[in-house]
């Protein structure tokens, strides 16, 4: 399904970013460790790390929450943009994570923040942060409001089951363990050129059951069974690998755009094994990429809002960055922003 605008003004674009990490580090190898004393499953060594690549990851502490990261990331976003938060009219928080079921993260972020802006989550996996910058890029093209500031705030490290009662448990949950936590903000406003020149999306919804979270909805309202992540990530890296390059296809054919049109290219990162699969299929050059997965690991929705952090002062203006978003659903999306 395309979405884009044929008309080339009004434009809407990124405008700021920011970023937050928890302090806390874990290492791949102290993880396995946790995971074998309380399981008393003896596993072969550096099994973690030969597996996904990933070496450490961020945790959140106690008393740190979804929210709490993305509240840090969103005041790092507004001063980078010399902005308050009485400047922004629409607030969105975007995340795999929430605080709680009731009400919407984004109320919790805006109470903490002091804005009085329309505020509300946005949830599709970890597409969830580039759902959102498309949201507000709406809004804005729309008219409803000048400016947004759309969060997330990932903690899916609380979803990981570091006890599993045996082998068929643990690769139930395997994919859990390549999580990391993070905050990513961004401001999104009208600009005068360049801005989110493009986006696209594929969904794939019959693999719903793939992988997720079962418990917290109507299905499954209680029990801690559920609270873990679940998923097969043989057959998810299988779904990616079929229907996920044609997207990406179809937006280079679509804006006559090749690889070395982009200065950056920001796409989900996994594991390792899963994102040189990625270049691989696509073409991308690894130079392209902001490798972060194998000091982060999978920090699910703010992996892309990690990486622009990350490069956002190194580009010039009308320099280009394409964003992949692969999640869970199944969900794939690209958007081709140009720097202002």
């Amino acid at each position: 399904m395309l979405i884009q605008s044929s008309d080339p003004s009004p434009r809407a674009g990124i405008t700021a970013v920011g970023s937050l990490l928890p302090a806390d580090v874990r290492s791949s190898e102290d993880l396995q460790q946790e995971v074998a004393r309380r399981s008393g499953l003896v596993l072969p060594p550096r099994l973690l790390t030969q597996a996904t690549g990933i070496v450490s990851r961020r945790v959140a502490g106690e008393g740190v929450y979804a929210s709490t990261l993305a509240v840090g990331a969103a005041r790092r976003a507004l001063a980078a943009g010399g902005l308050t938060p009485m400047d922004i009219d629409l607030l969105v928080f975007a995340s795999a994570s929430r605080d709680m079921v009731e009400p919407a993260t984004a109320h919790i972020v805006q109470a903490e923040l002091g804005s009085r802006a329309h505020a509300l989550d946005v949830t599709n996996a970890c597409n969830s942060f580039v759902n959102g910058i498309d949201l507000a890029r709406a809004m804005i093209l729309a008219g409803r409001v000048r400016r947004a500031l759309v969060v997330t705030g990932e903690t899916p490290s609380r979803a990981v089951q570091y006890a599993p009662a045996g082998l068929a448990e643990l690769r139930e949950g395997f994919a859990g363990y390549t999580f990391g936590d993070a905050g990513a903000a961004v401001v999104v406003e009208a600009v005068e050129r360049g801005g989110i020149l493009d986006v696209d999306t594929e969904t794939h919804s019959e693999h719903w059951e793939v992988g997720g979270i079962p418990g917290g909805g109507s299905r499954h309202p209680r029990g801690d069974a559920y609270t873990y992540f679940r998923g097969d990530g043989h057959e998810l890296r299988g779904v990616f690998e079929k229907v996920g390059t044609a997207v990406i296809d179809r937006t280079l054919h679509r804006t006559g755009m090749d690889w070395d049109d982009f200065a950056k290219v920001l796409v989900h990162q996994v594991t390792v094994p899963y994102l040189e699969r990625f270049a691989e299929l696509t073409g991308v050059p690894a130079g392209k990429l902001v490798v972060t997965v194998p000091e982060l690991g999978n920090v699910a929705s703010a992996s892309t809002g990690v990486q622009l952090d990350r490069v956002f002062g190194e580009l010039e203006p009308g320099e280009r960055v394409l964003f992949v978003g692969l999640g869970g659903g199944i969900s794939i999306m690209t958007m081709v922003w140009e720097k202002s």
